[in-house]
């Protein structure tokens, strides 16, 4: 259909050929022999289908104007995939979708499944999302996104293939969640999840169809169902011919399911096809459905740069709304004038609701923005702590031993245990948890303790780790996840600082991913590992907001802290990172070798340390005389400035107190105010990189405190001592670049000196 109006003014232009085609009665060949009436489809079902396509296509024609006149902020559109309306309609509520951003009509659709949720409630929703209004009612304001709590709808952002990884575990989660009695084992629920046909590339779609296929070829139930929506190109770079049908119709444990996306009758045969398999079978499907691209990638992208103009008219003139209403017609269900008719309704419906809405503000400030990053609180009670009679029946004969001085390790396993005990939702996952207890044991014989079910070992990927563990929270489930070491959180950062952290953030508080993920993680491993074994870098966890960040230097504060994490994550839906530094999972001594000094017996009440809570530790006990030097530090450091303070003291007179941070993020800020009343002189020791290490941030500020609070010093002195800006050597040659006791005993006295 060829078009005398500007080849850059696409929009105008798919708009007319929908109205002319509808006018002249010429639409485009058919590409295949399903009629509407030969499926179950009744004519109200259909006509309610294209009325959500209809819908969707207005809002994206929409989302260009607004652009225009500066008031819409997305032109992502959905224009070619609007058959996808077909999973609003063949996929109930309680079957979890995880969505694209080209998923409009779907979204439509879906609405309408709640009770009086009306059309223009739903164009009014996403007007609000697409100019940012604070009233946008999943993200308020936030992000233009396709989420809903009551449409079971978790917000995704710019969704290349993160979401997939979660929506393995969440499918996953279903089953788990049934074996655990949080779920109703009658529901057969499935989980959905679309994404595009250049996001299939993504490393993240892969280790996501890795291991759908891992669980499934362990006859693990996983309903789960990957919808690709081929339109043939990502951005400006094509997708081969054949290339996503080669590469997975001959996966195992994969059902594999073609269909026409330009057609609703085809499209619908697939998704029934796939919902047989998912309900029935409880296996994956990959749904592949070939569809075009209209309008580009988004409101900025010039397709003519990349296509020429008979490559784009003939991409239009496949528009599935063309397709689907010659359907229609040919179905006896509606005329084209009635088609025409409803088309023009609509867009009145969607540009009066434009115009109601123009004046809704956005988010004002600061704190407005930031106010949804942390969740709300107090989301669930506290289970009761578990009886003395239950705790001997689960520890058995290691009971009697936890009077005894433990090591960090076996503290950490002891609140382990009892924190499952406390909280049956709890999963313990990862690299060789289960049978073998953990690279360092910490995890030993749990699984003995829990089965299983609740304890087990996951393939070595960290992606698929930490995207298990957001899905399975999705489904009521409390993921206490395991990276064996702390460099192998690089493999799979994305999704917890582009998907678990910002769930909160991107629904206005109305969605979580509470976790409690514990990382094997620091230096001063003595002749192992090198880089990825002896990782001191944490600044790429520190940055992620809203997020929780503890490292016990000891085991009694370790088993209390790990305490607060699962009331965070549980209660409060909070993510929390417990970094467990290797070095000190089996030291015992503090001054000489036999101490026992950095052992104590395991605290079993339910006592915990609070976020926040910092710990201090005066070279002389008890004294209240005046401190001349303070010293900063955590993990390793701690410890290694406890045996410094003692070196001060006899042999150079030096009195000293150490504050133990404990939480990395947020900074206790609050404590710290407290503990640096009337200090002269601060001493930072940090084990990670000069550059990008907490230390940074500490000595900031406390310089602006010092500036703007009276309860602090502003003639502080401040020194640090940091790890060298390098990676762990192998061998013996790390000490050379990480803090030590004699290296804090330099900078105490240089400090006296000033």
């Amino acid at each position: 259909m060829k078009s005398p109006q500007p080849v850059l003014d696409r929009t105008s232009i798919i708009d007319s050929n929908f109205k002319q085609a509808l006018t002249q009665n010429i639409f485009p060949p058919s590409k295949e022999n399903l009629s509407l009436n030969a499926t179950d489809l009744t004519p109200d079902i259909c006509l309610d289908i294209f009325d959500s396509q209809l819908i969707s296509r207005h809002l994206d024609l929409l989302a260009r104007r607004l652009k225009e006149t500066g008031t819409s902020f997305y032109t992502i559109g959905s224009s070619g995939h609007e058959n996808n309306a077909i999973f609003g309609y063949v996929f109930g509520l309680d079957d979890m979708a995880f969505l694209h951003y080209r998923s409009g009509a779907l979204m439509v659709q879906r609405g309408k499944q709640l009770k009086d949720y009306t059309n223009s409630q739903i164009i009014r929703d996403s007007i609000l999302s697409l100019i940012a209004a604070k009233e946008d009612p999943i993200s308020g304001g936030r992000h233009k996104v396709f989420g809903s709590l009551p449409l079971n709808v978790p917000p995704q952002t710019s969704t290349i293939a993160s979401h997939l990884p979660k929506a393995v575990g969440a499918a996953y989660g279903l089953t788990k969640a049934k074996e655990l009695g949080i779920k109703d084992k009658t529901v057969r629920s499935i989980v959905l999840c679309n994404f595009g046909d250049a996001s299939f590339n993504h490393a993240c779609t892969q280790t996501s169809l890795n291991s759908a296929q891992f669980i499934c070829h362990n006859n693990y139930p996983l309903p789960m169902l990957f919808i690709c929506e081929d339109n043939g190109i990502g951005i400006s770079v094509p997708t081969p011919q054949d290339w996503i049908r080669t590469n997975v119709q001959n996966r195992a444990c994969i059902h594999y399911i073609e269909a026409n996306g330009l057609s609703m009758a085809n499209t619908y045969r697939a998704a029934r096809e796939a919902e047989h398999i998912l309900r029935e079978r409880q296996q994956p499907v990959f749904l592949h459905i070939k569809t075009v691209r209209l309008m580009g990638h988004a409101g900025s992208d010039i397709e003519s740069v990349y296509l020429n103009n008979e490559s784009i008219e003939k991409t239009e003139a496949d528009d599935p709304l063309l397709h689907n209403a010659k359907l229609i017609i040919d179905a006896g269900y509606a005329t084209a004038k009635e088609l025409l008719e409803q088309y023009n309704d609509i867009r009145a419906v969607v540009d009066t609701e434009a115009a109601n809405l123009s004046k809704k503000p956005g988010l004002q400030n600061a704190a407005e923005i930031k106010a949804s990053i942390i969740p709300k609180p107090n989301q669930k009670p506290k289970p009761p702590t578990p009886s003395i009679k239950n705790r001997e029946n689960i520890f058995g004969k290691a009971y009697p031993q936890l009077a005894k001085p433990r090591n960090l390790n076996q503290q950490i396993n002891a609140a382990l245990t009892d924190l499952m005990l406390q909280y049956t939702n709890g999963i313990i996952f990862g690299e060789d948890v289960g049978n073998k207890g953990g690279v360092y044991n910490t995890t030993a014989d749990l699984q003995k303790r829990f089965g299983q079910r609740r304890v087990m070992d996951t393939i070595l990927d960290e992606t698929t780790i930490l995207g298990m563990a957001i899905g399975m929270s999705a489904q009521g489930l409390l993921p206490i996840p395991e990276i064996q070491f702390l460099a192998y959180m690089h493999n799979a950062i994305d999704q917890l600082r582009g998907e678990a952290s910002t769930l909160s953030f991107f629904s206005n508080q109305q969605f979580t991913n509470p976790m409690v993920l514990r990382v094997a993680a620091l230096a001063y491993q003595k002749g192992f590992g090198g880089h990825f074994h002896n990782d001191n870098a944490i600044a790429f966890l520190r940055e992620i907001p809203g997020i929780i960040i503890a490292c016990p230097s000891n085991g009694a504060d370790a088993s209390k802290m790990l305490r607060e994490l699962f009331y965070q994550a549980h209660c409060n839906g909070r993510v929390c990172i417990m970094l467990e530094p290797i070095a000190l999972y089996m030291t015992k001594d503090l001054h000489e070798s036999g101490d026992g000094l950095w052992m104590s017996p395991y605290d079993s009440t339910d006592v915990s340390i609070a976020v926040g809570d910092v710990a201090t530790y005066n070279s002389i006990e008890n004294d209240t005389g005046d401190t001349d030097v303070t010293i900063i530090s955590y993990g390793n450091g701690a410890y290694l400035s406890r045996q410094a303070q003692r070196i001060l003291q006899e042999q150079h007179g030096i009195q000293t107190n150490l504050i133990d941070l404990r939480w990395l993020s947020p900074l206790p800020e609050e404590s710290l105010q407290e503990n640096l009343k009337g200090v002269t002189k601060i001493l930072v020791v940090d084990e990670c990189r000069r550059t990008g290490s907490l230390s940074e941030q500490l000595i900031t500020w406390i310089t602006e405190q010092g500036e703007a609070n009276s309860n602090v010093n502003s003639q502080i002195i401040t020194s640090r001592i940091t790890a060298e800006d390098c990676f762990i050597p192998i061998g013996k040659s790390w000490q050379y670049i990480l803090p030590s006791k004699e290296s804090i005993i330099e900078g105490v006295l240089a400090l006296q000196q000033e």
